[in-house]
């Protein structure tokens, strides 16, 4: 098997990639000075001009930054990045409405417009293709390697189930663990949430936010038996779950037949730290359903989304839903896998997550 540095990619992909994994790993830490790019040519057999392109695109995604005459110096510290070490917060700002207008935030429009050319040009009419019901394998499969490695998340391809948004996998999941069970959200939560558990006629439950996520005693006095929640930072009242009250929530799910749905809202975009490790990867207990959506990253308008499940249930996902039919288009699924596998998903978080942290200094 090819490791992701003997991969296909072009030298300079490569090189920047380890690179980048030396800074992570500590062999280059914050304010040291990298190579020089001739001494780094030298050594790897590459052009200068290769390692320029490297050490480029470390500026680009902000683990490094060109100092004039000086040299390449690292940017990246371990409190700075994607998943790492959890930390006690209180309570954020409001945070603005999930947004209907186009903003700064989302992928460039010229990149993205660009990224459907090559799209088109490589798959021809691959994109008339139907869907497998669970998502095109490209897709699937290029989603388990970036929560891999950004979000600490170790899923199989078959693990990972595509879906048209936050609305539809909500009641996909319903349907998956069962309308006999009682369902608790957060209170205040994304008004969707609480109107897609009453409209699916189930029981359900707000439990109340304190500034560190759901307050004890209504967790504990819940006769829930599925718990949704927003642990990195929960819409609209910005509150994010401290390390304490994330294991808080394990503990709670341990106690029987429970189960957390762990709706991670905009999670790629922390401004300070990494985000703490998302509860599916702090657990091998199997009760954790991770969700995610392309709304705030990408664009509201691809109604784009997918589910990590755990494995055991896998045999109950195929027997109760695995029968509907995919929600999103061929073309629309491999647009996204393209752009993560070509590293521009990444770099477009990577530029927004500089651009906020500039503002809050």
């Amino acid at each position: 098997m090819k490791t992701h540095y003997e991969s296909d990619a072009p030298a300079y992909l490569r090189l920047y990639r380890r690179l980048r994994d030396d800074i992570v790993g500590g062999i280059y830490p914050y304010g040291s000075r990298l190579p020089s790019k001739r001494t780094v040519a030298e050594e790897a057999g590459l052009s200068v001009m290769t390692v320029e392109h490297a050490y480029a695109l470390l500026c680009d995604e902000g683990y490094a930054e060109a100092r004039e005459r000086s040299g390449f110096f690292v940017l990246f510290r371990p409190s700075d990045g994607f998943a790492g070490a959890a930390a006690p917060r209180t309570a954020r700002p409001s945070v603005p409405p999930r947004r209907e207008a186009r903003d700064r935030t989302l992928f460039p429009f010229s990149s993205l417009a660009k990224a459907m050319r090559r799209v088109l040009a490589d798959c021809g009419e691959g994109i008339l293709e139907r869907s497998p019901n669970e998502g095109m394998p490209e897709l699937r499969e290029a989603l388990a390697r970036y929560l891999a490695r950004s979000r600490g998340i170790r899923a199989a391809t078959e693990q990972i189930v595509v879906g048209s948004g936050s609305e539809y996998l909500y009641r996909l999941l319903i349907d998956l663990l069962g309308r006999d069970r009682s369902y608790a959200f957060e209170s205040p939560s994304y008004k969707k949430i609480e109107q897609v558990y009453r409209a699916s006629g189930v029981r359900s439950e707000p439990l109340p936010l304190g500034p560190d996520g759901i307050e004890t005693s209504a967790l504990w006095r819940s006769s829930a038996d599925v718990l949704h929640i927003s642990p990195y930072r929960s819409f609209p009242s910005g509150v994010t779950a401290s390390a304490s009250k994330r294991h808080e929530y394990l503990r709670w799910a341990a106690g029987g037949d429970r189960f957390l749905i762990e709706d991670d809202f905009e999670s790629e975009f922390s401004v300070s730290r990494k985000p703490e490790e998302t509860l599916f990867a702090l657990t091998d207990a199997e009760n954790v359903l991770y969700l995610n959506t392309f709304s705030q990253t990408i664009s509201p308008a691809l109604r784009m989304g997918y589910l990590v499940l755990p494995r055991h249930l896998l045999p109950a996902f195929r027997e109760r839903v695995g029968f509907y039919s995919c929600t999103v288009p061929t073309f629309e699924q491999l647009l996204i896998a393209s752009l993560i596998e070509s590293g521009e998903f990444e770099r477009h978080i990577n530029r927004v997550r500089r651009a906020r942290r500039a503002e809050n200094r």
